[in-house]
């Protein structure tokens, strides 16, 4: 009898031996996968490094650490910084530096990152001043790395970019009370010849001393499809460009909708990129409020100082600024000064004539005006007003 009880217990004995062993195997075997993955951190950090400065894109961390054990990487940078060279039209290279960044990916998903920015950052230009920027809470995630990315977002919150003088006084230069940025490859999207969808949010956004339009808080929701990519490899944000604009590529504003105070304006449309990297094209708007913003188009400036005869070629083709020059002078000879009260009242015969162009709309339920908002070599022609120039991007 005591040998038939025996031996269940001593396979019993066994598993409770057992039990234990498999599971420190396991943690051993799970601890040595996560140190190697940790160790390759930094090897991949490195590579990518290096193919990005091909590219003239030269990222830095002064102290880099990992931790996270045992069930994410949690990668730290301390002093980061990134100097870029030739990835604008004009070549002017600028530096940024960054006081912390956190990347954080689980050891089981490691296709998704996502990375925590602490503020402030500065910004170095040669020849201007230095900018500084700050948020409160600074966030990106990607999805599909270390292959071609499928999906990623970049959010702000309080963001705020100053300008600080050489008396060390802070100018304000953009403003967003929440800002996001996100794209993804379009489904079906080829690998050589991909198509990225994206969507642009700005609430309480404000830009300085670029256009007094923009000087105003404004809120904006931008989608849109780019084509034209030859691929993801690195290189040179104007050689990019230029492959885009050599295959033709487009960005399809499927839907815009920006609002200022009163005034909305919706848009869609097709720009594209010409020969000398300037944007041509044309959208297709739809504004309420648009007499709010006239005398926001400098067009009393324009006139006062003289209407360049380039400018009346994109503007009213035909008409010469000798003939504006004689009509202001004969109406001085005539009456005295009524020259300059017509100059100075131009804003108002704008507001009629914007009025009159188009076709009648409704808009959200309010009175509005649709008519083609164009972009003729850079130039930005709202109906027959030139109001902005988009500088190349090659």
């Amino acid at each position: 009898m005591q040998d038939t009880f025996s031996a269940p217990r001593r396979r019993s004995l066994r598993g409770l031996f057992i039990a234990p062993v498999v599971l420190l195997i396991a943690a051993a075997a799970w601890s040595g996968f996560w140190f190697y993955a940790a160790s390759q951190v930094g090897v991949r950090a490195d590579a990518w490094r290096a193919q990005e400065a091909k590219s003239g894109r030269n990222y830095d961390c002064a102290n880099r650490t990992v931790a996270g054990f045992p069930f994410r990487l949690e990668i730290k940078c301390e002093g980061a910084s990134v100097a870029l060279v030739s990835q604008t039209a004009s070549n002017v290279p600028f530096t940024a530096r960054l006081g912390e960044i956190l990347v954080v990916a689980q050891i089981y998903d490691p296709k998704l990152v996502i990375a925590e920015f602490k503020s402030p950052a500065s910004i170095a230009i040669p020849e201007q001043s230095p900018l500084r920027v700050n948020w409160s809470k600074g966030r990106a995630s990607v999805v599909g790395l270390p292959a071609v990315p499928q999906r990623g977002s970049v959010v702000f919150d309080d963001a705020a970019i100053d300008r600080v003088n050489a008396n060390s006084i802070a100018v304000p230069v953009a403003r967003a009370k929440h800002a996001e940025l996100h794209g993804r490859l379009a489904d079906g999207s080829p690998a050589n010849n991909p198509v990225i969808e994206t969507v642009l949010q700005l609430n309480d956004g404000s830009v300085q001393g670029v256009h007094p339009v923009l000087a105003e808080p404004f809120n904006a929701d931008i989608r849109a499809r780019l084509s034209g990519l030859k691929d993801f490899a690195p290189k040179p944000w104007p050689e990019r460009f230029r492959e885009i604009a050599a295959a033709g590529g487009k960005v399809e504003i499927l839907q815009s909708r920006v609002q200022q105070g009163e005034m909305i304006a919706v848009a869609a449309g097709t720009l594209m990129l010409n020969a000398d990297g300037y944007l041509d094209g044309e959208l297709q708007m739809t504004v309420t409020g648009l007499a709010r913003i006239v005398p926001a188009l400098g067009i009393e400036k324009l006139l006062e100082e003289g209407v360049p005869q380039a400018t009346l070629d994109r503007v009213a083709p035909g008409v010469k600024t000798q003939d504006l020059n004689n009509l202001f002078g004969a109406l001085d000879k005539a009456i005295p000064g009524l020259g300059k009260v017509v100059k100075q009242n131009a804003g108002v015969g704008v507001a009629v004539t914007l009025n009159s162009i188009g076709s009648e709309a409704t808009l959200e339920g309010k009175k509005a005006r649709s008519f083609p908002l164009r972009f003729a070599n850079g130039a930005v022609l709202f109906g027959p007003v030139k109001v902005g120039q988009v500088p190349p991007l090659f």
